[in-house]
């Protein structure tokens, strides 16, 4: 008989091994504080004392509503350090919603920012035990009190130094649930691996380029997908964090200045809102802004470069532990012209170094052609494929009908093997017949210089059933008719393509990661017509 020496895979060995390597390296910025690699150690370790104190069992799930702030990040290796489940909620959502997730993930304990304290705090009533809710975060930001729970010290207080061993029994066991959007129903609870943690992480320490010099400014969400893994993956490889609490242009920037950032992670209206600040400058030094949620335009990715930013375009769902493809510069684009460079590199790319290669398939799972043209929807599985839905067998057979999980986006293969993001399959305009990517109306309206930002979707239309509709927001201090910008599309792309109404509004509806909220454009526009709704 062979013996097998392998050691499962969890992102816990990182922590462990950055405390030894690093014990007296900066971990974490945030404000005056900070936090060094040993510290952060010891502090994750007090966490899981204290939660196993709170009554909390290998497997239970605890829940944390917290912004990006240090205990955010600590309850990343804390929570699995315990033997539990991390549930890191959207610090936007209401508290009927925050309800629904404790409910469902039946949480052990709640652990919530003092300025979320209103939100979380009705919510413990439906925790099915340990009632409790731990206030942590910021107590200054709290206004008017820190609530009824304990306090974040008091659950500190709990805990002991006590070594715990920074491994697991079972690779395959859930180290965090991360709940979808829910924009078409129910929330789902999508399930994650320490092996799939694990390995990710490595994808986004390779291909956004991070070393131990890293400085890593939190302006993605952490409850976002586990940040991408990147709690995991920056203090694998030993970078310092720069807490945030609030995603605004002039604190970015300050940050930026302050600590040298090197690199931030975000959705292209998170890339915006640092482009257009007030406060923005030409960097001299390269800063990677490794992004993904919608795809960026080609006009933004060269807006960026001129700034010194280095773009990193990324793809992939919460179903995916966030990225799964990268898109994989090659040298060879050099030498072609600046936009049609700028298009290659919006394209979704190739899987990651850890993932397997991304497929488009027709209705009958066979592949496209690789031509550049022939839409499917896209394919993955794999280790950075999520466990299926918590407690919903049912929604994780529909989403791996065939072996392979449905991403639900259309997309097209072309000749290089680099795979085109072109709609989600509910958001296709279907004009006359016609498949209209709303994804290339969108890219072709932003061109225009006086654009910032624009969702287009389907309206009615009496003669071809539906067509195109562009919401617009104009850059500060510019303007545009409707006119002028249908027009600029239309010498862009194919005329029946561009849209058949503009309209300029101040802002696009969006969720808390920053994409664009296209249902609420569509219900208004159909309200009182036969419409198949498509969330």
């Amino acid at each position: 008989m062979t013996t097998v020496w392998n050691t499962p895979l969890t992102p816990l060995a990182f922590l462990r091994r950055s405390a030894e390597v690093y014990p007296d390296k900066t971990a974490i910025v945030y404000g005056d504080r900070r936090t060094s690699y040993a510290e952060f150690a010891a502090e994750a370790t007090r966490v899981a004392h204290a939660l196993r104190g709170s009554g909390v069992e290998p497997g239970d799930r605890v829940a944390y509503l917290l912004p990006n702030v240090p205990e955010m990040l600590v309850a990343h290796f804390a929570v699995p350090l315990a033997g539990a489940v991390l549930v890191a909620i959207n610090t936007r959502l209401s508290t009927e919603e925050v309800r629904y997730i404790l409910d469902h993930a039946r949480a052990k304990v709640l652990v919530v920012d003092a300025a979320l304290h209103a939100t979380g705090a009705p919510g413990a009533g439906v925790l099915k035990t340990g009632e409790e809710i731990i206030t942590g975060g910021d107590p200054a930001s709290a206004g008017d009190g820190t609530g009824s729970g304990v306090t974040y010290d008091d659950l500190l207080a709990r805990g002991d130094d006590e070594p715990l061993p920074w491994s697991v029994d079972d690779e395959d066991a859930t180290i965090s649930i991360n709940y979808t959007s829910g924009t078409t129903g129910k929330p789902k609870g999508v399930q994650y691996h320490h092996r799939g943690a694990y390995l990710n992480s490595f994808g986004e320490i390779v291909h956004s380029n991070h070393t131990p010099d890293s400085v890593y400014l939190w302006t993605l969400p952490m409850f976002h997908c586990n940040g991408w893994c990147t709690p995991w993956a920056l203090t694998a490889i030993g970078g310092t964090h720069v807490c945030l609490r609030e995603v605004r242009g002039d604190v970015i920037w300050r940050l930026i200045t302050e600590h040298g950032v090197t690199h931030l992670n975000g959705a292209p209206t998170v890339v915006t809102t640092i482009m257009r600040a007030p406060e923005a400058t030409t960097l001299d030094y390269p800063l990677v802004i490794t992004t993904a949620g919608a795809p960026p335009s080609p006009t933004t990715i060269l807006q960026m470069e001129e700034m010194g930013f280095r773009i990193v375009h990324v793809y992939g769902l919460t179903e995916t532990y966030g990225p799964y493809s990268v898109n994989q510069y090659q040298r060879a684009w050099d030498g072609l012209p600046r936009e049609e460079r700028a298009a290659r590199q919006a394209r979704q790319g190739v899987g990651m170094i850890c993932a397997d290669p991304l497929r488009v398939v027709d209705e009958q799972m066979n592949d496209v052609p690789a031509d550049g043209t022939t839409m499917g929807e896209i394919v993955m599985r794999g280790n950075n494929v999520m466990k299926g839905y918590y407690e919903d067998p049912a929604g994780t057979e529909k989403a791996f009908e065939g072996g392979w999980f449905h991403s639900g986006d259309l997309g097209v293969m072309h000749t290089d093997g680099y795979v085109e993001l072109r709609d989600r399959a509910k958001d296709v305009v279907i004009s006359g017949g016609e498949n209209i990517s709303t994804v290339e109306v969108e890219q072709a309206v932003v061109s225009h210089p006086a654009v910032l930002e624009a969702a287009v979707v389907g309206v009615p239309d009496e003669q071809y059933g539906e067509r195109p509709k562009a919401f617009v927001v104009l850059a500060d201090g510019e303007s545009a008719t409707p006119e002028e910008l249908i027009e600029h599309v239309r010498s862009r792309i194919a005329r029946y393509k561009a849209p058949k109404a503009v309209e300029i509004v101040a802002e696009l509806p969006k969720t808390s990661t920053g994409k664009v909220q296209k249902f609420e454009l569509r219900e208004k526009e159909w309200a009182g017509e036969q419409h198949r709704v498509r969330g």
